[in-house]
């Protein structure tokens, strides 16, 4: 990667045609280089712990956002914006966990045209039994390679580029 704090690249199209867009100096480019080179090894070796358990990280949070739902139920499009899938890629995701006798898809009380992702008593004691092993890799990954102030740090960083992403999308949808 190409990377001079003093150099500025031709914008390339869209709303700012014409305009300069000035390239990441070497702290910015460290930065995001050490992020990208990371984040796919990073979900990888987390995937990795959960697979002797037969649960992708996808699942995992799944079973997590289930968990701590009212009644450990939601409705399908709420858990697929949560997830942001599709409903078709939700609808993927959960066959295996239902196949599996985990999750539950059954209509909605209130309304009979909602469909509801449910956590059902396996489900949660399955997860209760996994919990340990998804702690312990995001320890030995993550958390124990930093100190106190990294951690706070990292929990800034990540919740105002979220918040800047859910700004982005709230603008454009």
């Amino acid at each position: 990667m190409v990377g001079v704090s003093s150099t500025t690249l031709p914008a390339s199209g869209g709303t700012d045609a014409g305009a300069h867009v000035p390239w990441l100096d070497d702290d910015e480019m460290a930065a995001w280089r050490r992020y990208a080179e990371t984040v796919f090894d990073l979900n990888t070796a987390l995937e990795a712990d959960l697979a002797p358990h037969g649960l992708t990280l996808g699942d995992y949070q799944v079973l997590v956002y289930l968990s701590e739902a009212d009644d450990r139920a939601m409705r399908m499009c709420d858990l697929a914006a949560r997830l942001q899938l599709s409903p078709s890629g939700l609808t993927r995701r959960l066959d295996g966990l239902v196949k599996a006798g985990l999750v539950e898809r059954r209509p909605s009380e209130q309304d009979r045209r909602v469909m509801l992702a449910v956590l059902d008593d396996q489900g949660l004691r399955y997860l209760e039994e996994v919990a340990p092993t998804h702690v312990r890799s995001v320890r030995r990954h993550v958390i124990d390679r930093l100190d106190r102030a990294d951690i706070a740090a990292m929990a800034r960083i990540f919740g105002a580029i979220r918040d800047g992403l859910a700004d982005d999308r709230s603008a454009a949808g």
